[in-house]
């Protein structure tokens, strides 16, 4: 699984410098961002920290291998992208479509990795040779 877990630090990556940039100034990230909305400094400074612990769960899972995991993080993904363009429906927000393309490039990153690595599994196995 070795190109999953490579595609997870795309993952580490935007949510630890996304998460520090809300938490450090908040408003001139959202503004990078190209946020429309009016969302206040202190609720900003708590996305910025679950932002910040997430990526410290990702980078666990992958510098300790947790195959098992990288399903998940592709499922739970799937549950961001849905929230995110709901929120856009709702506030017609650009920032949702920003960061929609950010996850959603790591989703399709993630499950084009994994099923390569899938793939290349299936194959190794079907070589062995049989008992």
């Amino acid at each position: 699984m070795t190109k999953t877990r490579l595609s997870l630090l795309y993952v580490v990556f935007y949510l630890s410098t996304t998460g520090l940039a809300l938490l450090v100034a908040p408003m001139d990230a959202l503004a990078l961002l190209g946020s429309t909305g009016h969302y206040e400094p202190v609720m900003t400074r708590g996305v910025g920290t679950f932002m910040v612990a997430l990526s410290a769960i990702v980078l666990q899972i992958v510098r300790h291998k947790v195959d098992v995991l990288y399903p998940t993080t592709l499922g739970v993904r799937v549950f961001f992208l849905a929230a995110f363009a709901a929120l856009y429906a709702e506030t017609r927000d650009p920032l949702f479509l920003v960061i929609l393309g950010v996850v959603g490039f790591g989703f399709a990153l993630t499950s084009l990795a994994y099923l390569a690595d899938r793939r290349a599994a299936s194959t190794r196995a079907a070589a062995l040779p049989a008992r």
